[in-house]
């Protein structure tokens, strides 16, 4: 399955969370308060079954790039510097990612609901949970 409803431009609008997600990942408290505070956007594009995921802030920005389905080494870097192997699949409506290294429980999921763009993060027993609106181009 493809899902083409989940490119394009999103503006974050809610972020519940977000410190407990990054506590389990060991990040350090002067970059939670400052992670904390930043408003993202998230970029999603989409060319057959390979995707990049773009979270941009004036702080930092991660890129993500995958293929369906397939495992790949992933650095975390500027999030908590780690590797893993990740895996994305579709798992019903959402966009699902795997992560499987250091850090046990580990990774995301992506799904549209009336219009919005959601995005749970966990690791370790902690959940963040995103909400992003569409940017009108």
């Amino acid at each position: 399955m493809t899902d083409n409803s989940l490119c394009g431009s999103w503006d974050m609008i809610n972020n519940d969370n977000f410190e407990g997600f990054m506590t389990a990942l060991d990040i350090s408290i002067a970059v939670r308060k400052i992670a904390a505070l930043l408003h993202q956007k998230k970029m999603i594009e989409q060319v057959g079954d390979f995707y990049i995921v773009k979270t941009l802030s004036i702080f930092r920005n991660y890129i993500i790039s995958f293929k369906l389905d397939q495992e790949f080494e992933e650095y975390t870097r500027g999030m908590d510097d780690r590797h893993c192997k990740s895996v994305v699949t579709w798992q019903g409506n959402k966009l699902v990612c795997t992560q499987e290294g250091e850090k046990k429980n580990r990774g995301w999921a992506h799904w549209i609901e009336d219009d919005k763009l959601y995005l749970e993060l966990y690791c370790e027993g902690e959940v963040c949970k995103q909400v992003f609106k569409r940017i009108n181009s």
